[in-house]
């Protein structure tokens, strides 16, 4: 680990805690658009991890969650270095929405280019000063809007590190999951830094109980690759693992009424829920 780390144009020691703003572009109006980012650097060597949130810009749980991670006490006895992204899609949050104003998905922009547009600039300024500058990485993400993701990991189950992380993130369900190209998982799958996609809520809801679920993650991530001490071991809840996954289609049109709670364990061929018509007439089974 250097003594000093350079991160935009600011240079952060070995103990320093310092927030930077990492110029991307200017608005129509002469405003400028910038990354915040929240750099601390403990006193001894150990990894750099970037956390990372709101790369859909509706996505607001992990914006939490990144900002509950700053205020804890454990990062003064902290080894190596954190890199707190909580808005990546600056854009995209200041207007609630998914996407950066010309409608692009900046998860499917990477790693971007200098002189591309706004979604591959920004993508471009995160991959030079934050995952370059990192040896682990977590994406903090939600559900679409008006959609309830349990909480979950998306991984690469083929990469040793990234199994091993996935398990010790500590969520009900891990999801088996390829990248996808343009994605901040590829681009930092191609310079070989271990990644966690976190996914839990809906968009533009925050929910107590997957924001407790993604700190303690991330200080779980943290204590299992060296920045933080490890507690006593306790027994590891069960974890779903998930080799892969499907969409399930209404065969009707109407409105769905579940049957099931989110998380719910079912067999095959089970009742999920009913679709119905307006009037409350059953038109048919939804079933696993």
């Amino acid at each position: 680990m250097a003594s000093t780390l350079k991160i935009g144009e600011v240079s952060i020691k070995k103990g320093e805690r310092k927030t930077i703003q990492l110029a991307v572009s200017h608005l129509y109006d002469g405003t400028d658009l910038s990354i915040p980012v929240e750099v601390i650097r403990g006193k001894d060597d150990g990894p750099t991890l970037f956390v990372s949130a709101a790369i859909h810009g509706d996505e607001i749980n992990g914006i939490e969650i990144i900002g509950r991670i700053l205020k804890s006490k454990l990062l003064k006895k902290m080894k190596g270095t954190l890199l707190a992204v909580p808005v990546v899609n600056v854009f995209g949050f200041n207007m609630l929405s998914r996407y950066l104003p010309d409608r692009r998905d900046l998860n499917r922009s990477f790693p971007g280019s200098k002189k591309g547009s706004l979604a591959s600039r920004l993508a471009n300024v995160f991959m030079k000063e934050i995952v370059k500058n990192s040896t682990h990485g977590i994406d903090l993400h939600t559900g679409s809007i008006h959609r309830t993701n349990l909480p979950q990991i998306r991984a690469c189950m083929n990469d040793s590190e990234t199994k091993r992380l996935a398990f010790d993130f500590g969520v009900p369900v891990i999801l088996n999951s390829s990248t996808r190209d343009g994605s901040l998982r590829e681009a930092a799958r191609r310079k070989k830094i271990p990644m966690l996609l976190f996914e839990g809520g809906e968009a533009l809801r925050f929910d107590e109980k997957v924001i407790n679920i993604g700190v303690q993650g991330c200080f779980s991530v943290m204590q299992s690759i060296g920045m933080l001490t490890k507690r006593k071991k306790t027994a590891r809840k069960e974890v779903f693992v998930s080799w892969a996954s499907q969409w399930l289609r209404s065969p009707a049109s109407g409105l769905f009424r579940t049957s099931k709670d989110v998380g719910a364990h079912v067999g095959e061929g089970e009742v999920l829920g009913y679709i119905k018509n307006q009037f409350g007439k059953t038109l048919c089974e939804v079933t696993s």
